[in-house]
């Protein structure tokens, strides 16, 4: 990783550079309605705007879009699954499902918490 990228905790490090995944229903931001943008949390390139977040009671924040080349799909190692990295410093932010039904788009990020900063609008 760049010297460069902000400084992680421990467990920051095993979800966003080890792919770890965080517990459902304790990550800081599942239920966030507040208006603003959410970041990486290793290298603060902007990811998702508060408008394309949605209630999925999944356990993990979802959003059913992002910003323009932020987030790179990539076949997940289980062979089954597409993980979502930020598209700026690789960093591992959740998976991609698709075909659920939860919005018009039809799509949801299921993204880490732990992964992101929000930034109040």
């Amino acid at each position: 990783m760049a010297d460069s990228y902000n400084e992680l905790t421990a467990q920051e490090k095993y979800v966003i550079q080890q792919k770890g995944t965080e517990a459902p229903f304790v990550g800081e931001y599942t239920d966030n309605k507040s208006q603003g943008l959410y970041q990486c949390k290793q290298c603060d390139a902007p990811l998702y705007r508060s408008e394309h977040k949605f209630p999925s009671h999944c356990g993990w924040p979802s959003f059913d879009d992002e910003i323009d080349n932020a987030v790179r799909r990539e076949p997940d190692a289980d062979g089954r699954r597409i993980e979502i990295v930020c598209a700026n410093c690789d960093g591992h932010l959740g998976h991609v499902f698709e075909g659920e039904g939860f919005t018009d788009k039809n799509i949801r990020h299921c993204v880490n918490s732990i992964s992101m900063v929000f930034v109040a609008a």
